[in-house]
Formats: C-alpha cells, structure tokens, sequence
C-alpha cells in the first residue's frame, strides 16, 4: 500500500514553501510546491523530476512511480489535494469570504466589488477569471495574514460545479449578477441554468450567511425567497435603492439606502468609466456589498469614479479615429442582446457593429444567432459585420466573414473613420484584433 501525504503534512510544506504554489513548469518559481497535474493531453506527473531539479521544494504527484526524488510526494488525486489543501488554508481565516457567480458580468462584478471594499479593507479578489475548479483553489492559497476580506469568482458550465466550488471555498455571502443564457449546452438549457447557478443561494442557506441579490430581479428573488437577504435595486424600498443617470456613454448613477435620504435631488452623482447601460445595475452591486460591510457613501464614490475596466470589457477606447465600445472578452445571448440594445440608444450619426459567434450554445446556437440577428434588424441598425461560422450560416443582409482574420482584411481596406464602433463576441473569436485598424 503507497504512503500517501496528508493535508496537514502537506500544509506544512505549503507554509514553509512561503505560500508558493505552481503547476506548470515553464513558470516555476524556486522554493514553490509544484502540483502535477493532468489534462486532457498532459500528464505534468512526467514533469515532477524537473520541478525539483529547477528549484521547487516540493512536487506533489499521484502515480507512484513518479516518485524518484525524497522531495517528491504521493497522494491519491493531485486535484482533490490541491483543492483540500486550499479549503484547509481558507479554514485558517474569519475574515468574509464572498462568492460571486452568474451567468454575465461576474468579473466585472467582482472588479467593482473589489474596488470600493479596498477602500476600507485588505482584499483579495480572484485574479483575471481564475475560477473554475483549478482557479478558485489557487486563488484561496493566495490569501494571506494581512488580508481582511476574499471575494471568490466562480464560473460554471453544468450543474453541480457552483456546489463543487462552494464546497472548496466555504462562503458566508454571495452574490448571483443574473441568469440567463451562457453555457446552454453543458447545463441542459434554461432551467438547468438556474438550478445550477442558484446552487449558490442553497449553500450559503446551510451556512447561515447572507445572500446580496437584485431585487428587481424577479428570478433571483424567487429562488434566493428562503435566504437572509441583503437586496438592492430601484423598483422598491430595498436596502440599497439606485437611480440610473446615465446620459452619456459611460455610466452614472446615484443611491442611496433604505433608512436615507429619499430625495435622489440632494444626492451627488456617481459618474463612473464604465460602458454600457447594463453595467448600471453592477455599479449597483457594488455599492450595496460595500454600503453593507460600512464602507462609506464618498469612497464608494470615488472607487466607482476611479474604476477603469480592463481585459476587453465594457472599455471605452478612442483611437483617434474612432470611438470603441469593446465589450470582446465573452458574449453569450443575453450579454449580446443587452449590448445590442445599449448601442441601439446610442446618440451618434455613424455606427458599426462588428459581432462576433457566441459559443457553447449546442442545439440552441442556430436559434440564438438567428434571434440576435432579428434585434439588430428590429433596432434599424444597418451597418453591420457579422463573424463566424454561425452567423455566416444564417440568410441575413448583413456583411460577413467566417473568420475574424478576413473581417480585418475587410475593414482595412474600408478605412473606417469618425464611426461609433461596438465589438463584441465570445472569447475564442478574438473580436478584440480588430481595434488595430480602427
């Protein structure tokens, strides 16, 4: 029977490693504990001689025979224990640990949460969009003594993975942006959807902890009607009551709170860098979390002011010769639509619309193309590029590609100026190329 190290031996090592952890070997750092784990075409077991050799205290593997160094451990999963030895150090913390899940706007949530609570507290927020199952455990081995509060990004494709995550994570709040269509084939449509994401509500019930949630949201409500509820919105006396002002292409608005001022006249304006009418209710959110954990109403403010988006979302670019709405890091049905409708409002007398494929769609993909090209048709928007293999499909007027690549061909050549440019796709179409000839 092999001798497999346990979770307090290899916590040890983790503390002495300085809380370095890596897991793969072109960023090794020396000193750090290397986690060996596998893919779908690697097995870094193969690799746990040369983590060692290049420096690390300490590789973690689970097939024997990689064990060929005394600085070489075995444990029966290398993911399991790099997820165990994660909940274990997040049990070391009282500090809160919120998580945020949905089907859009989860990292731009999580952005905005973090800003306006690092204006009182010590955060520690997932970095980037670590967080699946390899990324929430990394990003709670990050947390250090000195932090005073975590914010947990968790994405999803099928049902049960929310509960996984929470199970590693242990959250005493959460927060779900919304439900809508993302990932319609691993979660089996619509009310897989919601019985996915809402596994959050039903795990925060068991711990006692309290749930921030949309009001206005009449999804999220019913399903978070049994959870302690911290709400914001603008239909009713929430805890948190928002007003949008938003006139121009970023967005402002103004709040306040159940037991102040009702007079939205008296209170300043929060005009923020952020893009997109959509992005009101985030602004929103966060300003609700941060109210509740008594940060106050003027560093709300000025986090809000002073936030700049980043990683292809909700960016407000000038190029010099045009002005870009580059909102390119994912899309799915619902974020489209809502971008489409945005745009749509915009007052400017050129526009261009450069759309790229929205993915993960399954059987619902030709559907949800073909609705997305309805709207734009019902909106009157004319001038417009569609790119991809699915709307490429798709009888349609409008100019398209199948590749990204030809459409910037296209648009060099067209020489586009003086034009209000929205840019938006999923992921892997890469839309956001497209800015180096605009």
């Amino acid at each position: 029977m092999p001798k497999y190290i346990s979770t307090e031996e290899l916590y040890s090592f983790y503390l002495k490693a300085k809380q370095q952890i890596c897991t793969d070997t072109r960023k090794l750092e020396p000193g750090s504990v290397f986690f060996a784990l596998k893919g779908g075409n690697f097995n870094a077991n193969e690799f746990a001689q040369k983590a060692i050799d290049a420096g690390c205290s300490l590789a973690v593997v689970d097939e024997e025979k990689y064990v060929t160094d005394t600085k070489i451990v075995l444990v029966a999963d290398v993911l399991k224990a790099l997820q165990a030895l994660a909940t274990h150090h997040r049990r070391q913390f009282t500090i809160p640990f919120l998580a945020i899940t949905g089907s859009n706007g989860k990292t731009t949530n999580k952005e905005l949460i973090n800003a306006v609570l690092s204006k009182k507290f010590k955060t520690l927020a997932t970095i980037g969009n670590l967080n699946n199952h390899i990324g929430v455990p990394l990003t709670l081995l990050n947390i250090k003594a000195e932090h005073e509060f975590a914010i947990i990004e968790m994405g999803a494709n099928h049902q049960g993975e929310i509960n996984e995550l929470c199970d590693i994570t242990e959250p005493d709040f959460g927060l779900i942006t919304n439900i809508g269509k993302a990932h319609l084939e691993g979660f089996g449509g619509e009310e897989g959807i919601k019985k996915g994401k809402s596994e959050l509500y039903k795990y925060i019930k068991t711990k006692n902890g309290k749930v921030f949630v949309n009001g206005d949201d009449e999804v999220l409500y019913d399903l978070a009607f049994k959870n302690d509820k911290i709400t914001y919105g603008c239909k009713k006396l929430y805890d948190v009551i928002g007003k949008d002002c938003t006139t121009s292409e970023t967005v402002s608005l103004k709040f306040t709170t159940r037991y102040g001022e009702k007079d939205f006249n008296k209170l300043s304006v929060i005009n923020t860098q952020i893009v997109g009418s959509y992005n009101f209710i985030n602004c929103l959110a966060a300003a609700c979390v941060a109210n509740y954990f008594k940060v106050e109403d003027e560093l709300i403010k000025e986090a809000l002011e002073n936030y700049l988006p980043n990683m292809n979302r909700s960016q407000l670019v000038k190029t010099g010769r045009n002005t870009i709405l580059l909102d390119a890091y994912n899309a799915n049905p619902n974020s489209m639509s809502a971008a489409i409708e945005n745009f749509a409002n915009y007052r400017s007398d050129k526009k261009l619309l450069l759309l790229g494929d929205m993915f993960e769609l399954g059987e619902y993909s030709h559907d949800e193309h073909q609705k997305i090209v309805n709207l734009l048709q019902e909106k009157n928007l004319s001038n417009v590029v569609l790119v991809g293999d699915e709307f490429f499909k798709l009888d349609n007027p409008f100019k398209k590609f199948k590749t990204t690549q030809e459409c910037l061909t296209y648009l060099k050549d067209l020489n586009v100026s003086d034009n209000t440019i929205l840019i938006k796709g999923s992921r892997g179409m890469k839309m956001e190329v497209l800015q180096e000839v605009l």
